[in-house]
């Protein structure tokens, strides 16, 4: 993730925006009755935009803007805390990661970022973040499989809309 907008009163100014942005969709997501977790996952890929647009301390700040602020304001704090340990700061890490340049490496440090989040959730924040989850879950093993099954599927997709993004943002600024 390249970084486009290098003037500091313009990257405060998206910093807010899309600090704000997130807050907004976090708040949404305590008040929805159901799809917290996708709304919550909504909320970390404005973290990306932030990392393409601003540069990856844009994308930091972005997410510990957003995130202090959910813990003061929103209702549900599980939603808050799963964005500030794994899906607000994922687009930052995966950015560092993706710098590696080898495939394999980034792979295997993916999956190590995602199981030690997984395992703080599953040891410290268990009763906030996991108590939704189906009684089979309680098996390790199947929670462990299940998870990064599902956390390949979700980087690819987010792969996927980080291109998009990042072509639009070159379309446009080509265009000027």
């Amino acid at each position: 993730m390249r970084q486009r907008n290098s003037g500091s009163a313009g990257r405060v100014a998206l910093v807010g925006v899309l600090a704000a942005l997130s807050l907004v969709i976090l708040l949404l997501a305590a008040v929805s009755p159901s799809g917290r977790m996708g709304i919550v996952a909504v909320a970390g890929l404005v973290n990306a935009a932030a990392v393409i647009s601003g540069g990856l301390h844009a994308g930091f700040l972005c997410w510990a803007v957003a995130g202090i602020l959910g813990l003061i304001l929103s209702p549900d704090k599980g939603n808050v805390l799963l964005y500030l340990v794994f899906f607000g700061l994922y687009p930052m890490v995966k950015s560092l990661i993706e710098q590696l340049r080898k495939a394999p490496l980034e792979w295997l440090c993916k999956l190590a970022f995602f199981n030690v989040v997984l395992t703080f959730c599953w040891f410290v924040l268990r009763d906030v973040l996991l108590a939704g989850l189906p009684a089979v879950f309680e098996q390790l093993w199947v929670l462990y499989v299940g998870g990064n099954v599902v956390f390949l599927i979700y980087d690819y997709g987010f792969s996927k809309l980080v291109m998009f993004y990042a072509a639009r943002i070159d379309k446009a600024i080509r265009r000027r």
